[in-house]
């Protein structure tokens, strides 16, 4: 079949992809107003890419798009493994292919085949979904800290549990801007999430 006719992304992957990307980027932007409240790792984020205006203003942002993300993220976990796609395409992964990939990007020979992830691609994503449980339960701390005491526990007290969650969000920040630097590398990429094919 054509290239342009096969369907890489089905419509519910396109749709899931989107409404975690509009969650995540709420999320940050929101968040680092509600970091800014605080400052305990002793800087502060412009209050120009910061979304809610004053600290009620970001919680509200926040906590709207935490529904969108828990609720999204679970329908594409869902969807991704009950299709056996979260089986074919994040694995197998072993250290050889990761570091085999790795190598090949560094050296720009890495090729890129829309329908199948790539070992370093896997392990991003495998993280990204890794980090995104850290953010939601991190966040449950931050959020609700007494009805989850041993959670808050597990992350040192509320404390821990706000560098935990700050960190999983640079975190996935990083993972973001890498993602986009790579989409600008193969702008079909983005051409294939937008039509599916």
């Amino acid at each position: 079949m054509d290239d342009d006719k096969r369907l890489i992304h089905p419509l519910w992957l396109r749709i899931t992809h989107a409404l975690n990307a509009l969650a995540v980027v709420i999320m940050t932007l929101s968040g680092w107003r509600i970091y800014n409240a605080t400052g305990f790792l002793g800087f502060s984020i412009p209050n120009e890419i910061t979304l809610g205006g004053w600290l009620a203003g970001a919680l509200q942002w926040h906590f709207a798009a935490m529904w969108l993300l828990v609720g999204n993220g679970l329908l594409y976990l869902a969807i991704n493994i009950f299709s056996g796609r979260f089986r074919r395409q994040f694995f197998p992964l072993s250290p050889r292919a990761f570091f085999s990939d790795l190598g090949a990007a560094l050296r720009g020979r890495l090729t890129h085949d829309l329908g199948h992830y790539n070992a370093v691609q896997r392990a991003a994503y495998l993280l990204t979904l890794a980090d995104l449980i850290v953010l939601v339960l991190s966040g449950l701390v931050l959020w609700k800290s007494v009805q989850f005491p041993l959670l808050r526990e597990l992350m040192g007290g509320y404390e821990g549990a706000r560098y935990v969650h700050f960190f999983a969000m640079s975190v996935l920040v990083a993972f973001v801007a890498v993602h986009l630097a790579m989409v600008a590398l193969v702008p079909r990429t983005l051409l294939a999430m937008l039509r599916g094919r």
